[in-house]
């Protein structure tokens, strides 16, 4: 049994030896993309063992003493803990929830746009918040919302209401977090749909239209069903990430009077790791979130194979 184990290795190795120099080419042109994960993804994960050492920066990380769990047991001891958890999870949910299904209606919409000129249009201004960078959207969210000058208390003002100071209020802050981000990435974000919608066989639509369905009965028994492979793996990718909120939008937005609603797990890490330079907590936390992460991921997978049949692996 070895001996034929060996000799299937010893055959995937020459097979993959002669590919390699039958395609040269191809391997060479995917290099730097092996590179980068290998250098940026990969050799990184050397530093994970930070989580369970007392980081001590003379003597390295293999002379840094062991601690085992103790980092994890301060952080889910720690007198803010179940608020960052709150936080993170209430903004990754309500960003789902407002940013998952509106790229897939947006893309339902345009595809039954017939006037091809203003469908051009509307997809190019959709797409164009996209390249905005964080810290200029960051930067328009503050003009928009200034309590003098603001468009919204301008507004407010003209109907006879009194101005209010949006990002002072930590009310506010997961609605502002949440719908700039779901103007900026609404385009961007459908570009994978109109795609799928583009394959549907017209012939369907077709027979829906002799059979007297309407334009909303055809997105919902022709297109939603044609795309739906394409939804759920997105929905199984956006489920991954629930515990990954962006850290650079919620720094920059994120003051003194609206830090109860801002505090989460991503700016948590950053304030400990870099500023306070416990880097063993910061490995601790960061590594927790990835975990968590993990396990949405994985047990997303495994609902949508029972249930729907599709699975990412």
């Amino acid at each position: 049994m070895a001996g034929i184990v060996k000799k299937e290795k010893e055959n995937l190795g020459r097979r993959l030896l002669r590919d390699m120099k039958k395609n040269w080419i191809l391997y060479v042109m995917i290099l730097p993309v092996v590179i980068y994960y290998i250098t940026f993804s990969y050799a990184p994960m050397y530093g994970i063992q930070l989580a369970f050492k007392d980081y001590k920066v003379k003597q390295g990380i293999m002379g840094s003493p062991w601690v085992g769990f103790s980092h994890f047991q301060r952080f889910f001891s720690a007198y803010n803990f179940k608020q960052l958890i709150f936080n993170t999870l209430g903004i990754s949910i309500y960003s789902f929830l407002a940013g998952f299904p509106i790229p897939i209606i947006f893309a339902l919409m345009l595809n039954y746009l017939n006037n091809k000129y203003l469908k051009k249009t509307v997809q190019m201004v959709s797409y164009a918040p996209y390249f905005i960078s964080t810290v200029v959207i960051c930067g328009m969210i503050s003009i928009f919302t200034n309590v003098d000058t603001g468009i919204f208390n301008t507004i407010r003002n003209f109907f006879g209401l009194e101005s209010v100071d949006f990002l002072s209020k930590a009310k506010w802050f997961k609605s502002i977090y949440v719908w700039t981000g779901v103007w900026q990435g609404m385009g961007w974000s459908s570009i994978i749909y109109i795609s799928a919608l583009s394959g549907v066989d017209y012939e369907l639509h077709e027979a829906a239209i002799v059979d007297g369905a309407t334009k909303i009965q055809r997105m919902i028994h022709v297109d939603l069903p044609s795309i739906k492979p394409t939804i759920i793996m997105l929905l199984i990718l956006q489920m991954g990430s629930l515990m990954s909120v962006g850290f650079e939008k919620v720094y920059l937005l994120k003051n003194t009077l609206n830090a109860s609603a801002a505090n989460v797990i991503s700016t948590y890490t950053y304030e400990v790791g870099l500023i306070n330079s416990d880097y063993g907590y910061s490995t601790a936390v960061g590594l927790f979130n990835a975990i968590i992460n993990v396990f949405l991921l994985v047990t997303a997978n495994q609902l949508s194979k029972r249930i729907a049949q599709e699975s990412l692996f």
